[in-house]
Order: C-alpha cells, then sequence, then structure tokens
C-alpha cells in the first residue's frame, strides 16, 4: 500500500507535514533533514524541488530556492540523494514543486525514479487538471504516485468537486490567497472557509497550509481538516540553526505537544 494511504487509513487527524527546500541550507543536508524531521515526531515530508521562478512562494522560501540552486542542487542530485532514503526514512515523502522542471527532466523518468528511490507523492501547483487527466494521470498511476491538487478560498464549489474526483493522496486547502509565508495566525474568514469545506463531505483528507507557523495555528487548522502543513516557518527555523538536529526536534514537538 501507498505510504500515504496507509497513514490516513491509520491515522485521522492531527497530521503534521513539514516542508523543506531540497539542498538547503546547504547541499548535503536533505537527507539529515528528512531523519530529524521524522524523528521528531513528523507525519510526513515534503520535498521542495528547487526552481529559479516559485511564483506561488514568499519571500522566505524563494530565497531557500535561490540558495540551494547556487549550492548546486538539481533534479538528477536530488534523486542520487534519496536513493537510500528508505533505509533510514519510514515516513511519507512527496516532492514538490513546479512543472518545468519536471517536464525537462521527462515526466515517466521522473515518475520512474520517484517508484525507485521510495517518493510516495506529488504537488505539482501550476499542473493543469485537464492536462494531468490527459497526459500525465495514467503515468503516475503506472509508477504508484498520489497526486495532490491544491483549493484555495477562491475555487469554486463545482471546481473542489472535480479536484476531488480526480485527487488521490489528499486535498491540500491554501489558508488563504496569498503567497506561502505572507500571513501568521487565523481569521475568522479563514475559518469560515475550513467550515464551507469540511461541511461539503468530500472523500479525500485535507491537509491545511499557508500561514500555519506554531502549535496554536496546527491546533486550530487540524480542527477542521486531517492536519496541516508547514514550510516557510520551518525554512526559517533551517535558515537560522546552529545545529540543525537540536533545533529541527525542538521546533517540531513545539508544534505537536503540549507544552508544559
Amino acid at each position: 500500500m501507498n505510504r500515504i494511504d496507509k497513514l490516513f487509513r491509520d491515522k485521522s487527524e492531527n497530521i503534521l507535514s513539514i516542508y523543506f527546500t531540497a539542498g538547503y541550507p546547504s547541499l548535503e543536508d536533505t537527507l539529515p533533514i528528512m531523519k530529524s524531521i521524522e524523528a521528531a515526531g513528523a507525519d510526513i515530508i515534503e520535498i521542495g524541488i528547487p526552481y529559479s521562478d516559485p511564483i506561488a512562494d514568499g519571500p522566505t522560501i524563494q530565497e531557500s530556492n535561490m540558495v540551494a540552486l547556487a549550492n548546486g542542487m538539481s533534479m538528477k542530485k536530488l534523486f542520487a540523494q534519496l536513493e537510500k532514503m528508505r533505509d533510514e526514512v519510514s515516513i511519507p515523502v512527496i516532492l514538490m514543486g513546479y512543472l518545468n522542471p519536471v517536464v525537462q527532466y521527462g515526466v515517466e523518468k521522473f515518475c520512474q525514479k520517484c517508484q525507485e528511490v521510495g517518493v510516495d507523492g506529488v504537488i505539482l501547483p501550476d499542473l493543469p487538471m485537464l492536462q494531468y487527466l490527459r497526459e500525465y494521470k495514467a503515468i503516475f498511476d503506472q509508477y504508484g504516485l498520489r497526486n495532490t491538487f491544491l483549493i484555495s478560498p477562491q475555487t469554486s464549489e463545482e471546481r473542489i468537486r472535480e479536484i476531488d474526483e480526480h485527487s488521490d493522496g489528499f486535498i491540500y486547502m491554501v489558508s488563504s490567497a496569498s503567497i506561502t509565508g505572507a500571513k501568521k495566525g487565523i481569521t475568522e474568514e479563514q475559518i469560515t472557509y475550513f467550515e464551507r469545506i469540511r461541511n461539503m463531505g468530500l472523500s479525500n483528507p485535507r491537509l491545511i497550509g499557508f500561514g500555519i507557523s506554531d502549535r496554536t495555528g496546527f491546533q486550530t487548522a487540524a480542527n477542521y481538516a486531517h492536519g496541516a502543513i508547514i514550510g516557510s516557518a520551518f525554512i526559517h527555523v533551517l535558515s537560522n540553526s546552529k545545529d540543525l538536529e537540536r533545533e529541527i526536534k525542538d521546533y517540531i514537538q513545539s508544534v505537536i505537544r503540549d507544552q508544559a
């Protein structure tokens, strides 16, 4: 069974997914960061594929992309780093990025490499639904990859139903119509959106992302969905870290555990 499917089968609430950019802060940090994320108690790892024009991302993730590319990160290098990851990492791993680098690498080659190294799913925010269904879904299915689409407060009910029908894995609920890391705290308007989506009775699990940075935000999101995704706040931890393993553990446990 795909690890994403198994996770949502076995755990229905308080799921924490952590995003970071491959090759940041240093080129060879990818696997050590993954190991630390799992050891700290997170449920899913999302690895960002660095790209020169990450339009949906805010300054923190944009900067991590530029640093990673300057460090020499590439798709080929990333897959080389992930070759032995399943010897040390057991939780679901998702690659998240933009369509262009995947197309440049070769979509089927990309999917095949994902299967070989043990990647469970993909998030490509700029992949059009129709293009996915016509050109890529059969390839994703062939290599056992789950594909996740994003919805936002502006997404119509009709579109959400369509995404729910054609999604597998989970639905990524963007918490607001802004770039990643742009806002902190959750507003009443966002709560109304979360409630609206919850009341639609969708068949896929939902994780809320964009603007989740601490335990309060995580708990609030988890009240309305199956859990949450943290990206920019975690990148900020990495960028200021003097001891990655310890500070990753401290940060993730501050999000998922009750404070004494």
